[in-house]
């Protein structure tokens, strides 16, 4: 399995009492201005009590590094890590859960570099959590913004355990960008395959429901995600191939091998290897069908 070679460059004192940990990687990729707007949209939460994880997955510019170093002088609650070359999300992710596992914490919070975290995103999450001790995994609806920050769509997801896991096989029904973990999750000891470089979470997903995980997800809208120009070019054949594997992996783990799931399966990869222009209208046109089945 993939491992990061990680060491923590910047640490402040942390309270005894915090509950919650909030975990970012960041790489080369990433837009400096959007950053910006993901870290302030995590330090300015109602809710406060948590430590803020950003990872630096390899090399990153100067200007990254310096927001990043300047941002943590002046906040004790960031904590910086990095590592030693680029490993990708999920060993990233991994770190940040084998770090906080030293930590009385209740929860781990899931944040992207180029998200915006709505004010009380944390706050209503935590509560939801802390009356509703089966769940797991919680997970919120969200709005798709473009480079600009202009609203561009939605994704709102099935709300019940019994909803989600039930189109798993068809499709990823988290959005992983707002998902909250409860942390005995990780102490039994689940966490992402780092082998992978996409899919990631899916697979995660399909794993904890099969071991009896509780899923949930919010309709509130508790995160803007976003969609840029070539969102629906990022799907090569390797994620095309993931999702399909990870959809042959649900059936079989979930008991939900049915000829309509195999036909969805296949005509969904056959589709993804489509021109962009195509798999765009067909992420629209799904998108309105998902949200009217969720408000039926």
């Amino acid at each position: 399995m993939s491992k990061a070679n990680t060491t923590i460059i910047h640490q402040g004192a942390i309270a005894s009492d915090v509950e919650s940990l909030v975990a970012m990687a960041v790489y080369h990729n990433d837009c400096l201005a959007w950053l910006q707007q993901a870290v302030d949209s995590v330090l300015c939460q109602s809710y406060q009590s948590f430590i803020y994880l950003i990872v630096i997955d390899g090399p990153v510019s100067d200007e990254i590094t310096a927001f990043l170093t300047d941002t943590a002088a002046n906040d004790s609650r960031i904590v910086l890590a990095k590592n030693a070359e680029n490993v990708g999300l999920a060993a990233s992710m991994n770190f940040a859960i084998e770090w906080g596992m030293a930590l009385s914490l209740n929860y781990f919070f899931r944040m992207d570099a180029d998200d915006i975290s709505l004010p009380e995103r944390l706050e209503k999450q935590v509560s939801f959590l802390n009356n509703h001790e089966k769940v797991g995994v919680l997970g919120a609806a969200l709005t798709e913004i473009n480079e600009a920050g202009e609203k561009v769509g939605a994704r709102i997801m099935p709300a019940s355990h019994a909803q989600i896991v039930r189109v798993l096989p068809r499709r990823c029904s988290m959005n992983h960008p707002t998902v909250a973990f409860r942390y005995d999750v990780f102490r039994q000891g689940f966490r992402y395959d780092a082998e992978l470089k996409n899919t990631q979470d899916y697979f995660l997903w399909i794993q904890l429901a099969s071991e009896g995980i509780v899923f949930c997800n919010l309709k509130d809208r508790l995160l803007e995600f976003r969609r840029v120009n070539n969102f629906y070019k990022r799907r090569g054949l390797t994620k095309s191939l993931n999702e399909f594997r990870a959809r042959l992996f649900a059936m079989r783990a979930l008991r939900r091998l049915t000829p309509w799931n195999l036909i969805y399966a296949c005509g969904v990869l056959t589709m993804r290897l489509m021109p962009a222009r195509i798999v765009k209208m067909a992420y629209r046109m799904d998108r309105k069908m998902l949200e009217k089945r969720n408000k039926s």
